[in-house]
């Protein structure tokens, strides 16, 4: 109980950068509706996707993830297990899913994956059509992706640098998706109020960097959509309403 009601006052946490994502429901439809959150961390975008109205379906491929979220959305926040359900699962299954959505949120993902074409493809199977996907990944073109280590061995970390618009282009299109938006997130003032954080809680733990918190989120709330150099690209693409055959 304690632990739930801390995580009540800081939750989605200490990155800024997740706390800037939540901005990107303005893209979002509302109201009763299926939705597809593929690989959803913590659930917080579940949780949004709950409250604007949607059924929600939560893939994550850490069970302990899961089991957390469960937790905390479902036991103490009391959240319908009818409309929110969190399972584990690895995006690569998705050719065994059966079931079909009006929308999919996958962000800060497909930068992990080599293939990422399978996965988009599936996605485009399991969407109704009309239906939205709604991705969001690193900027390939921002210095602190530039300057990553990538993950040869697609052991959890970045397996590509990111994505530009070329690269969404490039990725979506083939598989039948109509891009409607790319917008740029993450403005250099909550780049460097997260790397602040990042810094603190790496060297002192989270306990030191809570109280840094407060003066950081006026970057969170400050942020508008396409900066000069974004931290992540976000994309809207839509299944059409008569898919291409």
């Amino acid at each position: 109980m304690v632990r739930n009601a801390v995580r009540d006052m800081l939750y989605p946490g200490l990155d800024l950068h997740t706390r800037n994502r939540a901005s990107l429901r303005h893209y979002w439809r509302t109201g009763a509706r299926d939705l597809l959150d593929a690989g959803s961390g913590n659930g917080y975008f579940s949780w949004l996707a709950y409250r604007s109205g949607a059924r929600v379906v939560a893939l994550n491929f850490e069970s302990a993830q899961v089991e957390r979220a469960r937790d905390f959305l479902i036991r103490h926040r009391h959240a319908d297990p009818d409309r929110l359900r969190f399972e584990t699962a690895n995006l690569y299954d998705l050719a065994r899913e059966e079931r079909r959505f009006d929308e999919i949120v996958c962000y800060e993902v497909l930068e992990h994956l080599r293939r990422d074409d399978d996965v988009v493809a599936q996605f485009y199977r399991i969407l109704r059509p009309g239906g939205v996907l709604h991705v969001c990944c690193p900027n390939a073109r921002h210095p602190r992706h530039q300057a990553e280590v990538l993950d040869e061995n697609e052991t959890g970390g970045h397996v590509r640098a990111g994505y530009t618009k070329e690269h969404y282009r490039a990725l979506l299109e083939p598989a039948g998706f109509a891009i409607r938006e790319v917008v740029g997130i993450g403005p250099r003032g909550v780049y460097h109020a997260d790397r602040l954080l990042r810094a603190v809680r790496n060297r002192f733990g989270d306990a030191f960097a809570l109280p840094l918190l407060p003066l950081a989120l006026p970057f969170v709330w400050a942020a508008s959509f396409d900066p000069p150099m974004p931290f992540s690209l976000y994309v809207r693409a839509l299944k059409p309403e008569c898919p291409a055959s």
